[in-house]
């Protein structure tokens, strides 16, 4: 990966003009601002500069909601930037007016590549390429692909990666308390007492305290994404929750969701035989309830597990009432290996939704995948979700409880790393979907021959 420059950051004169510019989207929505950026800013070739400004191809306003769309993401990347482990060479114009240094250089010393390199270029404008010394990222260009190509490079695994890694960092960080000097204990101490007190009023808060934000009820509350509450404020106070941005990713990761079991469905429907599914942590289940309805055409049989007997009994209210007979709900343990290996009948696809990112061992996941693996009937699908990214995942190990009551904090699993644990259990990935936050992935992946 070669970055010349990288815009993590466009320099924005203006004095607030992020937030201006998104109460400007708010009010207008679909709108244009024009570019400040001229030939003369981008490089000293005064022969390059005049192309730049005649080519009629090189459009002088941006929009808006592209321009905060590129600040948002690049908050992200630069953020997660452990994620990557990817050779890296980074240019970093010495005189740059169009982006920000700094945050180029943040991303660089976040990245995990073993091989990376940051290359600044004095006096340099924003276009080192066509700049008038271009020759020097040209040729640094060159030698840094050579090398890294000439190197056999050994990708290691990241199966371990509970152990030692990034995210198992910042995992106990939130484990541990803050102290009560930092003025981010005290904004999480007040958000938790305004969700323990007043926000109660709100009906998907009260069901969070009550059966945990992780668990199957919470999920198909929010699911539904219709405000309840004691009250109008009550029920101001759940639109707002509803919206939050996390379970706008969520309810993003149920279509993902259904979308992708259509796919697995329409892949296995050309035998013409029975299907048979079963998701091991399914709570209510309302998803698969959902995609059996929309697949009347089709013979199904389902079984719905989960650990939560109250889940489970919503589930079956939700069949009774869907008039779905061919789902089956049972108690069981999603980690248990030889519980899931001993299935019956053997499932031609399994699922397993939200389950993982809540558990930070992968030895527990391992047991579960391999159980998984050997159940599967040969030719199946796995149906896997991962978390790879959160906003607010202090927030979350801060302020809220799990089903258990207790904090929950999540350690998040790269995607990479979560595609090595399903790899390593003998699957094949074929397909994944992510929402618009990067916060929920959902993939596709086969049972291999011989596993």
């Amino acid at each position: 990966m070669v970055l010349a420059v990288p815009a993590f950051r466009v320099k924005l004169y203006i004095p607030f003009a992020i937030p201006a510019l998104r109460l400007l989207q708010w009010v207008r929505g679909k709108c244009f601002v024009k570019s400040y950026v001229k030939a003369r800013l981008l490089t000293h070739d005064e022969e390059q500069a005049r192309r730049y400004a005649e080519d009629p191809l090189i459009e002088r306003g941006i929009a808006v909601n592209i321009l905060l769309g590129l600040r948002d993401a690049s908050t992200r990347i630069v953020a997660d930037a452990g994620a990557i482990r990817t050779p890296t060479l980074v240019f970093v114009a010495g005189s740059d007016w169009v982006v920000e240094q700094g945050v180029q250089r943040q991303f660089f010393g976040r990245l995990s590549s073993a091989v990376k390199e940051i290359c600044p270029l004095p006096g340099f404008y924003h276009d080192v390429f066509h700049e008038t010394d271009r020759h020097i990222p040209f040729s640094k260009t060159r030698e840094f692909l050579e090398k890294a190509f000439e190197t056999r490079r050994h990708r290691e695994p990241l199966v371990a990666a509970h152990r030692s890694s990034y995210t198992r960092t910042e995992y106990e960080e939130l484990s541990k308390p803050l102290s009560i000097l930092s003025p981010r204990h005290w904004n999480f101490v007040v958000q938790k007492l305004v969700m323990q007190t007043i926000g109660r009023l709100s009906e998907g808060v009260r069901i969070g305290w009550q059966t945990g934000f992780d668990s199957g009820e919470s999920l198909n509350y929010v699911y539904q994404n219709q405000a309840h509450g004691l009250t109008p404020l009550g029920r101001l106070f759940d639109r707002l929750y509803l919206d939050s941005i996390g379970w706008r990713g969520i309810r993003q990761r149920k279509v993902h969701l259904e979308h992708t079991l259509h796919v697995a469905i329409q892949k296995l429907a050309q035998s013409g035989k029975a299907i048979h599914i079963v998701d091991i942590a399914s709570g209510p289940g309302r998803y698969l309830l959902d995609t059996i309805r929309a697949h009347a055409d089709i013979h199904f049989t389902a079984l719905l597990r989960d650990r939560s007997a109250n889940g489970l009994a919503v589930g079956r209210q939700l069949a009774e009432q869907l008039g779905i007979c061919t789902v089956r709900y049972e108690e069981g343990d999603a980690f248990d290996q030889h519980s899931l290996a001993t299935l019956s009948p053997r499932p031609h696809i399994a699922i397993v939704s939200g389950l993982y990112k809540l558990f930070s061992d992968n030895n527990l996941i391992m047991k579960s995948l391999k159980g998984l693996s050997s159940v599967i009937e040969p030719g199946g699908y796995l149906i896997y979700t991962n978390q790879p990214w959160h906003p607010q995942v202090e927030m979350i190990a801060r302020v809220l409880v799990n089903r258990d009551k207790q904090p929950w904090v999540m350690r998040r699993r790269t995607q990479e790393e979560m595609d090595d644990l399903v790899r390593a259990a003998g699957f094949e990935k074929l397909s994944m979907e992510i929402d618009d936050f990067g916060i929920f992935t959902v993939s596709l992946a086969r049972k291999c021959s011989g596993t």
